[in-house]
């Protein structure tokens, strides 16, 4: 109460504010997956793609929860030959040979990108299921999911893992959406996937910086080789089904198979199963022989999570180990990735992951596609300074609508210094002193004209000197001539 509205005698008690407001840093490794699902059950029911689209975006924390709501991986196909010697007679011998269906494999990467997320470090996600399985894969779909994120504050990273196998144009129209995304919601970065015939040749990846266009590259990163994991196909054991069942639905692969000691009945629809041994050794044969080739980006997109999450946003997110693989598709050997990193004709830089000896597979390049951008060209760059925006954004929004005085320009100024200065002390920025690391200017005649004031803008400028990556390490040798 104002005192100049007391008119009762006796004591009054006001609480006299002295510490001012502060700055708390917002998320800065939140993905949103953007793919096929298996299901969507939202509210308790399965979502109806038919009539409303895209599902929303959930946030989820486990893998667990997300197996919950959106279900397993998509069915992979397999043949299984059996073969018994001798041909008449007790059986002696078998020999069981499994292969993968690669006629129709599965363009369905979301489910195992998620895994290699989790499994590089990865923690809370978004998920966003535009279609269930049994559809193709439409890039106008992926578009949808993007444009969907709209109503969405916290992700921070967008990648589509099911969209490389689209043809170089389409895909090229999806990186456009969400780079455009991005731009538009300020607070956000794109992962993506450098697709293409990567196992013969690096090549390739002339198409992709043909169709993403020029705008928006400081949005986004592109990694490239995909990657041999250490994820099985979805198989799951507890459907062992005893001697004399049927098999009339099936969690795992389709199993595909040539020869009567196995299954009898038809190759498709209902199988009953005389061995259910036999069964088990199948399926554990496709365990054992067969593991899951991805994209990078959720493996990347986990790093970027453990990187901050241990160093800070501003630490580049490269020299890093990739877990949970064997190894890349694709030796890529430095003269190789001299263009990639440094493309003197589109600027569009790709970054490399290369495995070294003695040092296992690492991420080796932390290059927006601005790659010629001497503001921009560094992810960690980009990234900090949607952090700081993002986050400075959202503290200051206590000061719309009050007085557009000296008051308010120095609390406001006062809460971002103090800010900054907590970066600067751990690393983000460079500079001896404060004054070397950032500056703040707020007020009449600095940031602001008579007038901004009656037009009901306050103006803040911030300056920060971003720390960059040593991308280049030059150790100059020379002779030291003998001097007695």
């Amino acid at each position: 109460m104002p005192i100049s509205n007391i008119k009762t005698p006796g004591v009054y008690i006001d609480e006299v504010s002295t510490i001012p407001p502060s700055i708390a840093p917002v998320s800065t490794a939140i993905p949103a997956f953007i793919g096929y699902t298996a299901k969507a059950i939202i509210n308790g029911a399965q979502w109806d793609y038919s009539n409303d689209g895209v599902a929303p975006a959930v946030r989820i924390t486990s893998l667990l929860e997300y197996e919950t709501i959106f279900g397993g991986s998509y069915p992979e196909r397999f043949e299984v030959s059996i073969v018994d010697a001798p041909v008449t007679g007790p059986v002696t011998s078998r020999t069981i040979t499994v292969t993968r269906d690669v006629t129709a494999p599965s363009p369905f990467n979301l489910y195992y990108s998620l895994k290699l997320y989790f499994t590089n470090g990865g923690g809370p996600c978004y998920i966003v299921s535009i279609k269930d399985y049994q559809t193709a894969v439409d890039p106008n779909e992926i578009i949808d999911g993007i444009e969907s994120l709209e109503k969405e504050d916290e992700p921070t990273l967008i990648l589509f893992p099911d969209a490389v196998d689209l043809s170089m144009s389409d895909y090229g129209d999806v990186v456009e959406a969400s780079l455009a995304h991005c731009a538009k919601m300020q607070d956000r970065f794109t992962i993506t996937d450098q697709p293409g015939d990567t196992l013969a040749s690096v090549n390739a990846i002339g198409g992709f910086r043909d169709e993403i266009g020029i705008d928006n590259l400081k949005y986004g990163a592109t990694y490239m080789p995909f990657l041999n994991s250490l994820i099985n196909f979805g198989v799951n054991l507890t459907n062992t089904p005893s001697e004399g069942s049927q098999v009339t639905s099936y969690s795992g692969p389709n199993l595909f198979l040539q020869g009567s000691p196995f299954l009898s009945g038809a190759l498709s629809g209902t199988v009953e199963v005389e061995d259910p041994a036999l069964y088990a050794n199948i399926i554990a044969k496709i365990q054992n022989e067969f593991f899951v080739t991805l994209p990078p980006s959720g493996a990347i997109a986990g790093i970027y999570a453990r990187v901050d999450s241990q160093r800070g946003v501003w630490k580049a997110p490269a020299n890093v180990g990739v877990s949970g693989i064997v190894g890349p598709t694709l030796n890529i050997t430095t003269a190789q990735q001299e263009d990639l990193n440094v493309d003197a004709t589109s600027g569009k830089s790709i970054n490399a992951i290369r495995a070294f000896t003695g040092k296992g597979i690492l991420v080796w390049g932390s290059r927006t596609l601005a790659g010629n951008d001497n503001e921009w060209r560094y992810v960690p760059v980009r990234r900090l300074f949607i952090f700081v925006e993002e986050s400075t954004k959202k503290a200051t929004e206590f000061v719309v609508f009050e007085s557009n005085t000296a008051n308010t320009w120095n609390r406001v100024k006062g809460m971002i210094e103090a800010f900054l200065t907590n970066l600067w002390r751990d690393g983000a920025l460079a500079g001896a002193t404060t004054k070397e690391a950032f500056f703040v200017n707020v007020g009449l005649g600095t940031t602001m004209t008579t007038d901004d004031i009656l037009n009901g803008r306050m103006i803040v400028e911030i300056g920060m000197a971003a720390v960059r990556p040593a991308e280049f390490i030059i150790l100059k040798f020379e002779h030291k001539l003998q001097e007695s």
